[in-house]
């Protein structure tokens, strides 16, 4: 058997022992074999973490005291996930061990001199700088964004919810696909979600592309040769986009509000609603009726997202080309022809990936419904689903978590969101030309 295969059995056995044995790299092996001692010795550690991450919890019980002793199945499970994490590195760091000794047991059986370990130093430290320097940011990826996922799809095949499996007063179980059964079988939960999801996707593709085209008119509008002081028509349209989003919402929940709201009251003054001779008897239900409050959100959405559109699309337009119009009047095409032909095309590749992206912000567009519905009005749906006529399926995952506690069917939701948002995103940013050209 030569060295290569031996320093690769050996440094299987113990991390380190084939450096060391065979390859006379003393301060190499040294650091992988205290690397493999630290794990024997926190090896209660490994075995807890994956063991709680099994049970979700064993103890239950009372004390003499009347104190409840159950384990707090959320805390083992965040604890076992992290577990689950450290010992992906421990296995990545055993496996280059043992690529390590086979590689320079390899040069010895070809008759060359091992690498010392300020060469091996050297070497590392040239092919493994970009990834040093991602360290930091690859620990923060794992811990803040991939262990929360990891605990969400954790979640969503557990039945952790109110009010019966709430640690630590209870312990929560995995229950596998039940959840998912529950999606498709139960009337409240398969109605609610084909409902919500329609509305989403209308809400989504809506608040996208009616403020996309509208900020490219108004930028049409603004760029035309008879409009004067550009600048300032610029800046009065952008106003909306300037203010904070939040402050926006209420401003015209209060503007909207049926009763007392200012715009119910104008149209009143007015005898438009309200009076005998109008074809409104009483109030305007701006966010009570759910057919006239969907129309609301569209209509507020569309006047706080077209500028960001129009600045774009402003962008885009003074970078084309002038020759192209003055080849298309040479050819006799009229207004409509250029901008069919030209203004549109182009605008449209260059912010392509950015209507994709807005698409996936909008699909999450927790604030604009929140802030000015919070959902509602309800009575469209079964009333234990938590959701309103308004709600999109991030405000009913809220809904769902904090009003109802029912985190199973939360996180599941969620996790639908990410597959959903995920794919669709994918698939379109991959047809976009800008994607193509990369």
């Amino acid at each position: 058997m030569n060295k290569a295969k031996k320093a690769g059995i050996l440094s299987t056995l113990f991390m380190g022992l084939g450096q060391i044995v065979l390859n006379k790299e003393y301060i190499k092996g040294f650091v992988f074999m205290i690397i493999e001692v630290l794990i024997v010795i926190k090896y209660q550690f490994f075995i807890k973490g994956i063991k709680g991450l099994i049970t979700l919890g064993t103890v239950t019980g009372y004390t003499q005291e009347n104190i409840k002793l159950n384990d707090h199945s959320i805390f083992i499970m965040v604890d076992g996930f992290i577990t689950l994490s450290i010992l992906i590195v421990v296995v990545f760091v055993y496996v280059a061990n043992i690529k390590d000794a086979i590689i320079q047991g390899r040069k010895l059986d070809q008759g060359h001199p091992v690498e010392t370990f300020r060469k091996f130093i050297s070497r590392f430290w040239y092919k493994a700088f970009p990834y040093i320097m991602s360290t930091p940011a690859i620990i923060g990826i794992m811990f803040f964004i991939l262990l929360p996922i990891l605990f969400g799809i954790g979640i969503a095949f557990s039945n952790y919810s109110s009010p019966n499996n709430i640690p630590p007063a209870n312990l929560v179980d995995w229950v596998g696909l039940q959840n998912i059964k529950d999606m498709i079988r139960l009337p409240m939960w398969n109605k609610t979600f084909a409902g919500v999801f329609s509305w989403t996707l209308i809400w989504a593709l809506s608040t996208t592309f009616i403020s996309f085209f509208t900020g490219l008119f108004v930028a049409l509008f603004i760029n035309s040769k008879a409009v004067k002081y550009k600048k300032l028509w610029r800046i009065i349209y952008f106003l909306p986009y300037i203010v904070p989003a939040i402050i926006s919402l209420l401003i015209f929940r209060n503007l909207l509000n049926g009763q007392f709201g200012p715009i119910n009251l104008t149209l009143k003054k007015l005898g438009l609603i309200g009076s005998y001779f109008s074809l409104i008897k009483g109030n305007i239900g701006w966010l009570s009726n759910p057919l006239i409050a969907r129309f609301s959100v569209l209509f507020v959405s569309l006047l706080l997202g077209f500028p960001y559109f129009m600045a774009l699309s402003t962008g885009v337009m003074t970078s084309i080309p002038e020759e192209l119009y003055e080849a298309s009047d040479i050819d006799g095409a009229n207004g409509f022809q250029k901008f069919k032909s030209i203004t549109l095309p182009m605008v449209f590749v260059a912010t392509a990936p950015l209507l994709i992206m807005s698409f996936a912000f909008n699909f999450n567009g927790f604030n604009a419904i929140y802030f000015l519905t919070e959902g509602g009005p309800s009575g469209i749906y079964d009333t234990g689903s938590a959701a309103g006529a308004t709600d999109i399926l991030i405000t009913w995952i809220y809904n769902l978590a904090v009003d109802r506690q029912n985190y199973s069917i939360a996180a599941l939701m969620t996790l639908l969101i990410f597959i959903i948002v995920g794919l669709m995103a994918a698939y379109s940013f991959s047809r976009t030309r800008a994607f193509k050209e990369l």
